[in-house]
């Protein structure tokens, strides 16, 4: 199978930004980059229906404006483009298949914090597989190749932690040659909060005990990418907030989440939609059982 990473684009600020960005995650990963534009068709008798020749040349103005922006930046990464109809998540979901990473561009929220990941991104993200990263206009890299990155975030359970998310996460950071700092939150069970009087002596036990877990979670990897400084942190207290306060100094936040459905479908997990939502740095999503 050809490796390679997927940029959704529409002609957008944040549509641009994202093409930007997976080509340099391209560039990184030594693999072909291909560019994606999906004319969603009104399903609404009440939206006026474009024309077909109108749609096509939108299309086309789009992916021309994004392949030419990439090109300049990055003139030897190999660059394809496809134009296609349907359902923009669906779309992409299945283009998203064969590739190593699915990039789109999200509006954001409050300045520069958060993403308004919206009616294409939520459901995208919830219909692939393939790690999802979001990006938006303020994120988008000023220069083809930076000569030095800054530091990654990953959210971490020591209580379930994947390999497919600290993969991803050790991974980008040895192509970045970038610091990785991985977080873990933890809170004591409620029986020890709901009385003031406990002894503190069961907190740092406990936190001792968490800070060593996390450490031998982490020794494999970190024997595994010797390259990669990963640090660690174990903080008390819900895991969306600390790293969305982490991310304010990060380049890259990594989460996971579930591929378990309710009944109500596929969704995102309490701490993916809240980094999300809040995150001021580009977000990584990562699927797994």
């Amino acid at each position: 199978m050809k490796h390679l990473v997927t940029v959704g684009v529409d002609g957008s600020r944040e549509s641009r930004a994202a093409a930007v960005w997976g080509a340099q995650e391209a560039s990184l990963r030594e693999v072909p980059l291909r560019l994606v534009h999906v004319i969603d068709w009104p399903i609404s008798p009440a939206v006026p229906r474009l024309d077909c020749e109108t749609a096509d040349r939108w299309a086309d103005e789009a992916l021309a404006e994004a392949l030419q922006d990439v090109r300049r930046r990055h003139p030897n990464l190999e660059i394809t483009t496809r134009h296609l109809s349907g359902r923009p998540a669906a779309a992409l979901a299945v283009e998203a298949v064969d590739a190593d990473l699915l990039v789109l561009g999200s509006r954001g929220l409050g300045g520069l914090l958060g993403f308004l990941v919206g009616t294409v991104g939520t459901p995208t993200l919830v219909a692939t597989e393939t790690p999802v990263t979001l990006v938006r206009a303020a994120d988008e890299p000023e220069d083809a190749a930076p000569t030095q990155y800054g530091e990654m975030v990953v959210g971490v359970d020591i209580h379930d932690a994947p390999d497919k998310v600290l993969a991803f996460a050790f991974e980008e950071a040895a192509l970045r040659s970038c610091a990785l700092r991985a977080i873990h939150s933890w809170q004591l069970p409620r029986a020890y909060r709901s009385f003031p009087d406990v002894d503190p002596d069961n907190e740092r036990e406990a936190r001792r005990n968490v800070t060593q877990m996390l450490d031998e979670l982490l020794r494999p990897w970190r024997r595994t990418f010797p390259s990669v400084s990963a640090d660690q942190v174990a903080l008390m207290g819900p895991a969306g907030p600390h790293l969305v306060q982490a991310s304010a100094g990060a380049d890259l936040v990594v989460v996971g989440r579930h591929l378990r459905r309710s009944p109500l479908g596929a969704h995102l997990g309490p701490v993916a939609h809240a980094v999300l939502h809040h995150a001021a740095a580009p977000v990584a999503v990562i699927a797994h059982d």
